[in-house]
């Protein structure tokens, strides 16, 4: 790809971002990674503290937005197994997990509610990012990574977007030229990482021309992180969730059915029993969106 190419996308490219961030704000209707070496992740302190500084980069050709959006389910099932898996509405399609949450919620019983809101689905964004600084691992520095976050980081991408105030100009923080670094400040706060402190620099070139093509021919496609073969069948997600809420795997059952089952639907070991119920047909349980996802799932390894 050559620099001409690189000029003609970001012209169109802001449009693009600004219509999807136009979508988030004013929702209508809601419409499997793991770990490899392609991922950066910011490592912090003993005290679980850190500070670097990255660049957002622009949708690689081919790709519709230079992030995706995927959900994902995660929580540990009073059978002591874990459920982990990346959820189908972020493909639009139904959900076991999302299905039953709603049943749960339905009912009117706090301590339903209360397994409803433990097995919620958490919201994650996937990016190209390129290093600029990394004091613990400066060897990272100057190269193109993926980086996998949560919605506090999107909400300040999406804030130098859509700028609050008249003053302000908008950013389109995924430009080569007119973008700006992210200082990303992490510190520990409830047992997560937190990132409150962690802000936007002055919009600036990230570099000269020869090094925009660098960066971005080491860009990594982001369609593959909704291929279909990233998301079990909606049979083999509710079989798994049958396996950890009740050690059966009763495949052919519906979310309704296993919420109507004459066993209860009990919570994890340390909650309180929640008793039987018969589903009812309303609203859907609200569904926030988790934002600090990689805290969320590097807690499930350590406790596992």
């Amino acid at each position: 790809m050559d620099i001409q190419t690189l000029r003609k996308m970001r012209n169109s490219d802001f449009g693009n971002i600004a219509n999807a961030f136009e979508k988030i704000a004013n929702p209508q209707t809601e419409s499997k990674s793991y770990a490899d070496d392609r991922f950066w992740r910011l490592e912090g302190d003993k005290a679980g503290n850190g500070t670097a500084t990255i660049r957002f980069l622009p949708r690689v050709e081919g790709d519709e937005l230079p992030w995706v959006k995927i959900f994902s389910h995660g929580f540990q099932g009073p059978t002591g197994k874990w459920y982990i898996e990346n959820s189908l509405t972020t493909l639009g399609e139904n959900d076991p997990v999302g299905e039953l949450n709603t049943q749960l919620w339905n009912t009117g019983s706090e301590a339903n509610k209360e397994i409803a809101r433990k097995q919620k689905r958490k919201l994650s964004f996937i990016a190209n990012i390129l290093v600029v600084s990394d004091p613990k691992h400066p060897e990272n520095e100057g190269k193109v990574f993926l980086f996998k976050f949560g919605k506090k980081i999107f909400d300040k991408i999406m804030d130098k977007a859509r700028p609050t105030f008249e003053d302000e100009k908008p950013v389109n923080v995924f430009d080569f030229w007119e973008g700006a670094n992210f200082k990303l400040r992490m510190r520990k706060k409830d047992g997560y990482a937190n990132y409150d402190e962690s802000a936007f620099m002055e919009p600036a070139a990230i570099g000269d021309d020869e090094f925009i093509v660098e960066v971005a021919g080491g860009q990594h496609k982001l369609a593959e992180f909704l291929d279909r073969k990233n998301f079990k069948s909606y049979d083999e997600l509710k079989k798994k969730l049958n396996e950890v809420l009740s050690g059966d795997s009763f495949a052919g059952k519906s979310a309704a059915e296993m919420a109507a089952d004459d066993r209860p639907i009990a919570p994890a070991p340390e909650a309180k029993s929640a008793p039987a119920f018969t589903p009812k047909a309303s609203k859907p349980a609200p569904m926030d969106d988790d934002d600090d996802v990689m805290s969320y799932f590097e807690k499930i390894a350590q406790e596992d």
